[in-house]
């Protein structure tokens, strides 16, 4: 099956995303929480995705930026495999200055981690 991130995989609206960070906490690791409706969606096709990544936590936008392009990689390549409901990612503690690139080496290495803990 083809790895990749359509729309119908994303959450898009407000109210996907309250009821998802109401829901369950499924994971938890250094930098990130994943938590889940505790009410699956009517009929859902598949696993979809959504990202809080609060400026608080990370200042500059290309940190920002470079961690939600790794969830997103790290979802994509692993999507068929999760159950079909929501997952909301959200990062939980500040990010500490290091490179980009050991920070994607870390950010990668939590979130196969919290997935893996996500699978049935």
């Amino acid at each position: 099956m083809r790895a990749t991130f359509p729309p119908a995989a994303r959450l898009l609206r407000p109210s996907e995303y309250a009821s998802a960070l109401k829901g369950r906490r499924i994971a938890r690791g250094a930098l990130f929480v994943v938590t889940t409706p505790r009410q699956a969606a009517d009929n859902p096709e598949t696993a979809r995705l959504g990202l809080v990544i609060a400026k608080r936590f990370a200042a500059k936008s290309v940190t920002r930026n470079a961690i939600k392009r790794v969830i997103r990689e790290a979802f994509r390549a692993r999507r068929h495999a999760l159950p079909p409901c929501d997952f909301v990612v959200r990062l939980h503690s500040r990010v500490e200055p290091m490179s980009l690139t050991e920070l994607k080496a870390r950010v990668r290495t939590e979130i196969d981690a919290l997935f893996d803990r996500a699978k049935p």
